[in-house]
Order: structure tokens, then C-alpha cells, then sequence
């Protein structure tokens, strides 16, 4: 029984590919989105480090200016936390895109792999249904062969 060789295999392939590709994509953007997250998290940990030296500073009688300038600090820390929480929004957007982008590729793969697998079962079918034919033939012939001599 000869090998069988999908024709569209290179089409296969190339679905196989983008799959993959999607599968980086998403990994990429998860790894972006860690990233942010741990950003915000440490510019909240600052902020509330920075809350209670504000605290203590005011209890302690410091002088205002320091306390004026650890209060702009803190509304500059504010200020980097909402711009940190929209970007940590936009790599959760990312996110999603990504899965739903590697989802279609995976649909496309799986789709092309079930054509080849349906293909590869039509093949094997007609290899086997020649194969009978040609015992069917063998049988025949002995048979005829076997009459005659008889």
C-alpha cells in the first residue's frame, strides 16, 4: 500500500505555523501584562510607603515644606498609578485579542487537519477496496483455473 500525500499539506503546515505564532503572540502579551501589573503594584506600594512617612512626618512636627513636597510626590505617584492602571487595561485588551486571535487559528488548524484526516480516510478506503478487488480477481481466476481443470 502506497503512502498517502495530502495536497494541501502545505496549506496544513502553514495553519500549523500561524497556530504557533498565535501561541507566541498571546505569550508575549501575558508576559507584557505580568509586567504591568507588577509595575502598579510596586507604584501602590510606593504610594502607601510614602502615605505613612507623610503620617509620621506630620506627628513628628516636620517642617512644611518637606511636608508639602512629600505631598506632591505622593500626588505625582497618584498620577503615575492611573496611568500604570490604564496601561495594565490596555495589556488585558491585548490579552484577550490575543486569545481570541490564537482561538480562530486554532479553528482554521483544526479544520484543515480534520479535511486531511478525512482525506487520508478516503485514501485508506480506496486502497483497501482495490486491494479486495484485486484478491476478489486472484480468487476468481483461481476458481475458473480450478473448474477447468476439473
Amino acid at each position: 500500500m502506497g503512502k498517502y500525500r495530502y495536497p494541501y499539506q502545505k496549506i496544513v503546515d502553514l495553519k500549523t505555523s500561524q497556530k504557533t505564532q498565535a501561541e507566541w503572540m498571546l505569550s508575549v502579551a501575558v508576559g507584557k501584562l505580568q509586567l504591568e501589573e507588577q509595575s502598579l503594584e510596586q507604584l501602590e506600594e510606593e504610594k502607601q510607603h510614602w502615605a505613612d512617612q507623610l503620617l509620621e512626618a506630620a506627628a513628628n512636627l516636620v517642617v512644611l515644606s518637606e511636608l508639602r513636597v512629600m505631598q506632591q510626590y505622593m500626588e505625582h505617584l497618584e498620577e503615575c498609578i492611573i496611568r500604570k492602571s490604564g496601561d495594565v487595561k490596555t495589556a488585558k485588551m491585548e490579552v484577550d485579542r490575543s486569545k481570541g486571535y490564537l482561538t480562530e487559528k486554532m479553528m482554521d488548524e483544526k479544520v484543515w487537519l480534520k479535511a486531511k484526516e478525512n482525506a487520508n480516510g478516503r485514501f485508506s478506503q480506496m486502497i483497501l477496496l482495490k486491494e479486495q478487488n484485486e484478491l476478489d480477481e486472484i480468487a476468481s481466476v483461481r476458481f475458473k483455473t480450478a473448474v477447468r481443470q476439473a
